[in-house]
């Protein structure tokens, strides 16, 4: 236990040494919420070492948030020329674009501090803790990762602390306020529309295409749809976290009432999948898979949401969020990009300065024309 201006710092592995009545009162009102890290913890994820800070106000707690240590690759986000240049330094001395990083927030999702006190001293206690765990296990970076603008006034404090504020690749979400799937189709360009019923038009001809919902899979199914997230996951742009198979089965046992798999079969073979996370009008399209040897033959991307979003409108939904990466169809399908920051310094104070011009070169919005747009 360590302290910063009155308050108790307290440092944990496992959320499951917190009690969960704890943790909701300070967390904010987020589906990856106590049981979502409790799964994170029970899933082995070999490329992370996550630590939970806790503040305390004598014996209440004030403050929390997660972390975790990795080695994070500084050119994740680089295409094109800038790939060529990371590729050769990787070869020479692949530690320097791979450094050993601790990072406030998720590997997945948006970063969340919960507070329940004045925020820039539980801040300040948060990045105490932080040093400490990095001195500990010798990261010699440390970083805010993924924080919507709502955490600007608060986590600006850091720059006074040596850290230095960069764009992170935006979220997307929607508004949803459609009577139904025709009525949101009206608000697409007429190019944008045109294109996605010549798309249905086409399948909906052709192929009988079956959906399943369901909050718990079988095994069967629990092994088909990790195929095809396997699948998605060699084929991604960029992702920090590949998760195994328990994930996905302990996320229903310890999230029944948020979590929603659906399944789209075509003659009773899984071709594509939906993890998503659902609580209070708020809906999060979070992992995705194809069989790809279909996937684009059947336009399986575009039945795929056409089928979330009527159901979010069914179900009355208020909010669909579909993440990071993949902006160009989102772009067309009228999703809103949330601006995300990242607040990160070198620990060494002499190379911060060069640590911070290698960051601005290796800006996200380089590799997606979408984003410039």
């Amino acid at each position: 236990m360590i302290t910063e201006s009155g308050f108790k710092i307290k440092i944990v592995r496992k959320i499951e040494e917190i009690p969960p009545q704890d943790w909701n009162n300070v967390f904010p009102n987020a589906l990856e919420n106590y049981y979502f890290f409790k799964t994170l913890d029970g899933s082995n994820l070999s490329q992370f070492l996550f630590f939970y800070i806790l503040v305390y106000d004598n014996d209440n707690l004030v403050g929390a948030t997660s972390c975790f240590i990795m080695s994070f690759p500084l050119d994740i986000t680089v295409s094109g020329k800038f790939r060529r240049i990371t590729d050769f330094i990787n070869i020479l001395s692949p530690r320097i674009l791979n450094p050993k990083i601790l990072i406030c927030g998720l590997p997945m999702g948006q970063g969340r501090i919960g507070i329940a006190a004045e925020p820039k001293m539980v801040i300040k206690a948060i990045y105490k803790g932080m040093e400490q765990i990095a001195q500990e296990e010798k990261a010699g970076i440390i970083a805010f990762k993924d924080f919507d603008p709502t955490y600007r006034s608060i986590l600006d404090e850091c720059l006074d602390y040596g850290f230095f504020r960069i764009d992170s690749l935006p979220s997307t979400d929607m508004d949803i306020h459609f009577a139904s799937f025709d009525d949101y189709l009206k608000t697409l360009s007429s190019v944008s529309r045109s294109g996605l019923k010549r798309k249905f038009k086409e399948i909906d001809g052709r192929v009988k295409i079956d959906l399943e919902i369901t909050n718990k899979l079988e095994e069967e199914p629990l092994g088909q749809i990790h195929a095809l997230y396997l699948q998605t996951y060699e084929k991604q742009e960029m992702g920090l976290e590949k998760l195994p198979i328990d994930f996905f089965r302990d996320i229903s046992k310890n999230m029944p009432n948020e979590t929603k798999f659906f399944l789209w079969r075509i003659n009773n073979k899984l071709v594509a999948f939906a993890f998503c996370l659902v609580s209070g009008g708020y809906f999060i399209d979070y992992y995705l898979g194809f069989d790809y040897s279909v996937a684009y033959k059947y336009h399986l991307y575009f039945i795929r949401f056409r089928d979330l979003m009527s159901w979010c409108i069914k179900n009355k939904i208020k909010k669909y969020e579909m993440g990071q990466t993949g902006y160009e169809p989102k772009r067309r399908l009228g999703f809103n990009f949330i601006p995300l920051y990242i607040y990160v310094k070198h620990r060494n104070k002499l190379f911060n300065p060069i640590f911070k011009i290698l960051c601005s070169i290796l800006q996200p919005a380089d590799s997606y024309p979408a984003l410039k747009e």
